[in-house]
């Protein structure tokens, strides 16, 4: 197992910045913050997918 990583490259100006900074110490670059939508979203999707795969398995009769 690997361990977690403790910096994160700065797209910026692509030195090593630690990796729970909100910004980058050396340029000033802000990191993007991750949404509170995506987790939500995500679930969202598995829903879809499975109501599309029960659709297509009764398209096909395999629900006799």
């Amino acid at each position: 197992m690997t361990a977690p990583l403790t910096t994160r490259e700065c797209p910026a100006c692509a030195l090593d910045a630690p990796a729970g900074a909100p910004e980058c110490p050396f340029c000033g670059y802000e990191f993007p913050r991750p949404r509170a939508g995506t987790r939500p979203t995500a679930w969202l999707m598995i829903a879809l997918m499975a109501g599309a795969a029960s659709a297509l398995a009764y398209v096909l009769g395999w629900f006799s």
